[in-house]
């Protein structure tokens, strides 16, 4: 249970990040309200898997998880460029995810 409260905070986290464009540096009433209410969630859902989870394995698997999401939608939705080098960077992110799911305690 913990693992998909897990996975639902990195989704708020990645709404979080996306949201931050849009709030045109803060100005917008909307997308600002967005980040703020993305990003209290985030964190909350992503406290309460720690007493599940070591916090070092949560932590970079909500961080990693994040990344590669902003980094994937910025690619579909800001039209960011798609690079090779990018691509490799994400593909190393999803590697240590994994890596920290298989080997991490539960």
């Amino acid at each position: 249970m913990a693992w998909l409260v897990l996975l639902a905070a990195a989704a708020f986290e990645i709404a979080f990040a996306l949201s931050l464009k849009p709030s045109e540096g803060f100005s917008r009433l909307w997308p600002t309200i967005g980040v703020l209410v993305f990003g209290v969630i985030s964190v909350v859902l992503l406290a309460k898997t720690l007493d599940r989870l070591p916090v070092g394995t949560a932590y970079a698997v909500w961080t990693g998880l994040g990344s590669v999401g902003v980094v994937t939608l910025g690619i579909v939705l800001f039209h960011e460029p798609i690079t090779p080098a990018r691509l490799a960077c994400i593909a190393l992110i999803v590697a240590g995810v994994v890596g920290l799911r298989l080997v991490g305690a539960d």
